[in-house]
């Protein structure tokens, strides 16, 4: 049970199971040739369970790289005592540039405006700064076209000090078109080939995320990108894959009252009792990040037993109709993980939010403290 020292007086916290990244961790390895190296993403706080807490245990895993959506994530990582390659997946302004040089954080680049710029620092740095080169082989998202990728790979290469560490590109749709999936495949994997016969060798090729290594064991190339499969949470079902998920979501009844048939519950009266029965006040809400959309949806654990939020949710508590069920201040209550035989997990909520259990964990606010076991 965690201390108050651990989680403040608001009885709301997450735990994060370290050793559970560590399992799933080591199911992606299994799934990998021992040469290939692994990029874990760490953007976003670490997918909401902690960036230099995950980033720490991974590092003694071994993973290769670190992936963070910008200059501030990969300062924060440095500060922290990491020292691994991190890569800056997102794009920075020229003007912002300075950091990456100081903190030997590696970007991402696609365009030759902010190769020179790099260059030019580079040069009155006497630094040599290494750069993954970003294609877009159809996810329309950051990237040089794949029909310019060659040109600017070649224009890049001409610059002295800049060293092409890699290349990659992103899948749009690896969970639902095997075909269009291919096509990204082999336009990306026909550029790396003809860029070879032109006496330009990158040593790290990139493509596969979560998805793509499970499902496309031919776009490992000699680097991968898990994510959220790290998190011990699926991209999609049945993917023969052993995960465990890294975090639960908890809270403590705090308020529990009788009511009669007939009385309304929360904002707009959205749930009306059927009958007498307790009704149970949890501290947990939108304002920790917990989908409004899922009132009177979700479900929760009490005790062992599923029971589903009764009314609206508020900003920082939701209610529960528990029947005749006689819980007491204080019991534990499991938003999202397991409690006794039953579990919730995130792609659970995230379906019935209509939405992605990405957003589920990455939206849990800061304010929830992180309990690592």
């Amino acid at each position: 049970m965690p201390n108050k020292n651990a989680i403040g007086y608001r009885p709301t916290w997450a735990e994060v199971n370290l050793d559970h990244l560590e399992h799933n961790f080591k199911e992606v390895k299994s799934l990998l040739r021992p040469q290939i190296e692994v990029l874990v993403t760490v953007k976003a706080d670490a997918y909401g369970h902690g960036l230099v807490a995950v980033a720490k245990r991974l590092v003694a895993c071994g993973v290769d790289y670190l992936g963070v959506a910008s200059i501030d994530e990969g300062i924060e990582l440095r500060k922290a005592g990491i020292k691994i390659p991190i890569l800056v997946l997102g794009l920075m302004l020229k003007k912002d540039i300075q950091p990456l040089f100081t903190f030997q954080l590696i970007p991402t680049i696609c365009d030759k405006k902010m190769a020179v710029a790099l260059n030019t620092l580079a040069v009155e740095l006497k630094q040599r700064i290494p750069v993954h080169i970003k294609v877009d082989t159809g996810m329309g998202r950051i990237g040089v076209l794949h029909d310019d990728a060659f040109k600017l790979v070649t224009d890049i290469h001409k610059l002295k000090n800049i060293q092409i560490q890699g290349i990659f590109t992103h899948f749009a749709l690896a969970d639902l078109d095997r075909k269009f999936t291919a096509r990204q495949i082999n336009l990306f994997n026909k550029l790396v080939g003809d860029l070879k016969k032109n006496n330009i060798l990158i040593p790290l090729v990139h493509a596969a995320n979560s998805i793509g290594l499970i499902r496309h064991r031919n776009s490992h190339f000699t680097m991968v990108r898990p994510g959220l499969v790290i998190y011990g949470l699926y991209p999609k079902k049945n993917l023969g894959i052993n995960l465990k998920p890294v975090l639960s979501l908890k809270t403590r009844v705090v308020f529990i009252k009788q009511v009669g048939s007939g009385y309304g519950i929360s904002y707009g009266l959205t749930y009306t009792t059927k009958r007498a029965t307790r009704i149970v006040s949890l501290p947990v809400g939108y304002g920790d990040g917990y989908p409004r959309n899922l009132s009177n949806l979700a479900w929760l654990l009490i005790g062992g037993r599923r029971f589903r939020i009764s009314g609206r949710i508020c900003m920082d508590q939701m209610m529960v109709d528990v029947g005749n069920f006689k819980p007491k201040i204080g019991d534990e209550a499991v938003l999202i993980g397991k409690q006794g035989k039953q579990q919730v997990t995130a792609e659970e909520l995230a379906d019935l939010s209509g939405t992605i259990s990405y957003e589920i964990v990455c939206g849990l606010a800061s304010r929830i403290p992180r309990i690592y076991k």
